[in-house]
């Protein structure tokens, strides 16, 4: 049985189901990397927060990645708290609940012992970040905040949707540089330089260098192989190719799109 996608690199109708996308990458990027991890360094799999939007219903800041030294555990935050209100004698009994954000799951490397100093963090972006006004500023609010403490930050964007908020402004990328999609890597040891990785929707996705500590070698990170197990374990060959990709393609990427799929007999 063949469930591999018929795009060579980023499938853009994964971008419709981005939530179980989002969740898988953020495991099998502690997974594929762990056996190469400096000594000392260890992944684990831990929460973050939903976001409501300005100007849109509740959004996600979805699973990233991040490595650190050895922290202790995160605090919960508290439960919901109900209060009832009587409605009289005829009516109803209502009850009402406070909202606690939900929360999905993100990746943690940390140094076994003691610490707690951030490493590293890796971001596989989501909707919220680049679609709404709130998660714009939040998300902008997590990069200075990072580049601050010194803390090497891998941004991953495989969403056409939204405006860019990598570290670095596309506007300072070279036109060939501006793909659909992109990869952005700020060393906190070097914050005046970003590696910029070109992403192409016709081509694989590349390996990236993923820096650890200063004095560490930098870990690799195979991209193509993580959206690969996404497809194949998500059992996405079940995906509709013969509607329209959303968002939709630019009008030639489209063209080239329905070509690739005709052939591979998906249309």
């Amino acid at each position: 049985m063949n469930i591999k996608s018929p795009f060579p690199g980023m499938d853009p109708y994964l971008e419709r189901h981005w939530r179980d996308v989002h969740h898988s990458l953020a495991t099998y990027a502690r997974d594929l990397p762990q056996p190469n991890l400096p000594a000392g360094l260890l992944a684990r799999v831990e929460e973050q927060r939903f976001v409501e939007s300005d100007d849109a219903p509740p959004r996600l800041i979805y699973p990233d990645v991040r490595v650190l030294q050895h922290a202790g555990a995160t605090a919960m935050g508290p439960a919901p708290s109900a209060v009832a209100v009587e409605a009289g004698e005829d009516g109803p009994f209502v009850v009402k609940v406070a909202h606690e954000p939900a929360t999905e799951g993100f990746i943690e490397i940390r140094e076994v012992g003691e610490g707690n100093r951030l490493v590293t963090v890796i971001e596989f972006l989501s909707p919220s970040n680049k679609s709404t006004v709130k998660g714009r500023r939040l998300y902008r609010r997590k990069q200075r905040e990072l580049r601050r403490a010194r803390v090497s930050l891998v941004e991953i964007d495989l969403l056409r949707a939204g405006k860019r908020v990598l570290s670095l402004p596309v506007r300072e990328l070279p036109p060939q540089y501006r793909g659909m999609y992109q990869v952005c890597v700020r060393r906190g040891w070097r914050s005046d330089e970003a590696e910029v990785y070109r992403l192409r929707l016709r081509a694989a996705l590349p390996k990236i260098k993923v820096p650890m500590r200063k004095k560490d070698a930098d870990i690799e990170l195979d991209l193509q192989r993580l959206i690969e197990l996404c497809y194949v374990n998500g059992r996405y060959d079940t995906l509709d190719y013969t509607a329209e990709a959303d968002p939709p393609l630019e009008p030639d990427d489209a063209k080239w799109a329905d070509e690739l799929l005709r052939s591979a007999g998906r249309r």
